[in-house]
């Protein structure tokens, strides 16, 4: 008797295979911006831990901002000339002096920026930013000034320059790319984990072996620029 034609097509037919898994998106890596902006962020945690007594984030204010950046200058790179120094407004002192080394504007300015930006993108409120603060602002201009007046060295806007082209083409602005200075960050060398100590040491630590920081300009969102 003949086997049945259906049940014998059926016999032993294997089932096909699944599909493969589509291929895992390979995670882009962070910009140097953000990384740089990652780590003044915890780098300013760690500072409110350290600090006598500790502060909180909803407690910081523009007075606390200041603060921070004026406890900066003690790992600064930049000489900035004290009014009675022979050398004040001198921008190439032919010797050495006594004054101190401090941060250059640039390098506060453009580290004010990637810490407003990465408060408002943990949950802070833009109207409560501290790192807006008018009084940051005004700090910033004074510091800005008092080393150009001390380096020698005017802050001019950079104007923006344009392409020539032939008769028949049209001009076209160029675009100013800023310089990398401000983003090596004033801690770079800053490791900040949950077995670190809360000491003001352990930052002052930390930043005694940061890279040398220069003049430099703000990362985006921040747009100026130090010589």
């Amino acid at each position: 008797m003949d086997p049945c034609p259906a049940s014998s097509s059926v016999a032993g037919d294997p089932s096909p295979p699944p599909p493969p898994p589509p291929p895992q998106q390979q995670q882009q890596p962070p910009s140097r911006y953000e990384s740089q902006k990652r780590r003044d962020w915890n780098t300013f945690l760690q500072y409110l831990r350290s600090h006598r007594p500790p502060l909180s984030l909803a407690s910081c204010s523009g007075a606390h901002v200041i603060e921070f950046l004026k406890y900066l200058d003690q790992f600064g790179k930049t000489k900035v000339h004290a009014p009675g120094c022979t050398f004040f407004g001198h921008p190439n002192p032919p010797a050495p002096c006594v004054c101190p080394l401090k941060q250059a504007w640039g390098s506060l300015d453009a580290l004010i920026g990637r810490l407003r930006a990465a408060y408002e993108e943990n949950d802070g409120h833009q109207d409560s930013n501290p790192f807006g603060a008018r009084a940051v602002g005004v700090y910033l201009r004074q510091v800005k000034e008092n080393q150009a007046k001390a380096r020698g060295i005017p802050y001019e806007k950079k104007k923006k320059k344009r392409k020539r082209f032939q008769d028949t083409e049209t001009p076209s602005e160029g675009r100013s790319v800023g310089g990398a200075g401000a983003e090596a960050s004033l801690s770079a060398a800053v490791a900040v984990s949950s077995a670190s100590a809360t000491s003001t040491s352990t930052v002052a630590e930390a930043f005694s072996t940061s890279t040398a920081v220069g003049d430099g300009s703000r990362a985006p969102p921040a747009g100026s620029s130090a010589p």
